[in-house]
């Protein structure tokens, strides 16, 4: 199964480059590949782009689209027992259940009664006093991992049922780095 990497260009420059280069390392080395792809870059020099490289045993695509944020301030609660320990092109479970609640903005994946991610991001929960993040993702995304390795944020199991304990929603990716969903109405 072919794996995509998600990477943030912002007038030129190519944003943590560096994460998303260890991913791609890792995943590969998790389907037999012991090499090393290194990522080249040449991305348009002004404007937002998300950058997609689909890639297996070699780099089979790089494409630049250009990057218009979504809004989000709806989150629909979903009960599903997914693996998607490494960033597939196909996403049609996560799409499937997406399409299920269009009620919602985006969905909260919930996996035996704990927090994972929503449909496109990693999220995070402000207790009063710190940033907490599922210890158990679906996926460990590029923008979660270095938050986690500058101690932003701190992981911890987050059964859905405390969600009321916590002030603030955060979501997190490569294109939206760390997001505040003001006024986050959860369904």
């Amino acid at each position: 199964m072919r794996l995509l990497e998600t990477i943030h260009i912002l007038e030129g420059e190519v944003l943590n480059l560096g994460y998303h280069q260890e991913r791609l390392d890792r995943s590969r080395y998790q389907l037999g590949f012991n090499d090393t792809l290194h990522l080249k870059l040449s991305p348009p020099k002004a404007g937002e782009y998300r950058c997609r490289v689909l890639y297996e045993k070699e780099i089979e695509k790089i494409e630049y689209l250009p990057y218009k944020r979504k809004d989000i301030s709806s989150f629909k609660l979903v009960h599903a027992d997914l693996d998607y320990d490494l960033k597939y092109e196909d996403r049609s479970e996560i799409n499937a259940l997406l399409k299920m609640h269009p009620e919602a903005d985006d969905i909260i994946i919930i996996k035996d009664t704990l927090i994972t991610d929503t449909s496109i991001a990693n999220l995070c929960f402000f207790d009063g006093t710190h940033w907490l993040t599922p210890k158990k993702p679906l996926l460990h995304g590029t923008c979660r991992q270095r938050l986690l390795q500058t101690q932003k944020i701190l992981p911890a199991d987050i059964d859905y049922r405390s969600l009321k304990d916590f002030s603030k929603i955060a979501i997190m990716n490569a294109m939206t780095d760390f997001q505040i969903i003001e006024n986050a109405i959860i369904l």
